[in-house]
C-alpha cells in the first residue's frame, strides 16, 4: 500500500513538474539578476514576457471559463485549436452563438479605452452528434500562458461589456 501511494505521488509530482514550464520563470536569468544587484535588471526581467517552451505547431487544447454563457460550444467537446508559432500561442474556439460580437484580452475597463485592439469574430459552422450544423462565432484569443487564468473581456449585442477569467490547459499535439 505504501509502495502504491509513493509511486502515485511521485507521478502526481512529476506531471506538475513537466506542465510547468510554459510561462515559467527562467531560474537561470533570475539568479543572473540578483547576482548583479542590478535593480533595473531585475525590474526589466519581471516585465519580460515568457515564451511557452511548446514547440511550434497545432495542439487541441481545454479552454475553461467561469462562465455558463461564455463557453466552447458543445460541439467541440470543451476545446479549441492551440496554434504555436515563434514562442507565441493562439486558441481558436468557436462559442455557442453569434451572441458575443467582440472579445478583448483583459478586463473590460481596458477594453473601453482608447485605442483598445479588439479580437474580431470569424463566422465558424460547428456540425453536432446528431449531425445538425450551425454556424457560430468563434474567436482567436491570445494565451500569456498555459494552466494560468487570465482576463478576456466580452461585448455582447446589448453593447454591455462583461469580465471573465479564461485558462488553456492540457495541449495535445495534432499529427499532420
Amino acid at each position: 500500500m505504501k509502495k502504491k501511494l509513493l509511486v502515485l505521488v511521485l507521478s502526481a509530482v512529476m506531471a506538475v513538474g513537466m506542465m510547468s514550464g510554459c510561462g515559467a520563470k527562467d531560474e537561470a536569468s533570475d539568479s543572473k539578476a540578483e547576482a548583479t544587484k542590478d535593480v533595473s535588471v531585475v525590474e526589466d526581467q519581471e516585465q519580460e514576457t515568457v515564451e511557452c517552451e511548446l514547440e511550434d505547431g497545432t495542439y487541441t487544447a481545454e479552454f475553461n471559463t467561469d462562465s455558463g454563457m461564455f463557453h466552447v460550444n458543445e460541439a467541440n467537446d470543451g476545446k479549441g485549436t492551440l496554434t504555436v508559432k515563434d514562442g507565441k500561442m493562439t486558441i481558436h474556439v468557436s462559442l455557442v452563438s453569434k451572441n458575443i460580437v467582440n472579445l478583448f484580452e483583459g478586463t473590460s475597463e481596458d477594453a473601453q479605452k482608447d485605442g483598445a485592439e479588439l479580437l474580431e469574430p470569424t463566422t465558424d459552422t460547428v456540425t453536432y452528434s446528431d449531425g445538425a450544423t450551425e454556424e457560430v462565432y468563434g474567436f482567436d484569443i491570445p494565451v500569456p500562458e498555459l494552466d494560468k487564468e487570465f482576463d478576456v473581456a466580452l461585448i455582447g449585442k446589448k453593447g454591455v461589456w462583461y469580465d471573465h477569467k479564461v485558462s488553456v490547459t492540457n495541449p495535445v499535439k495534432v499529427e499532420e
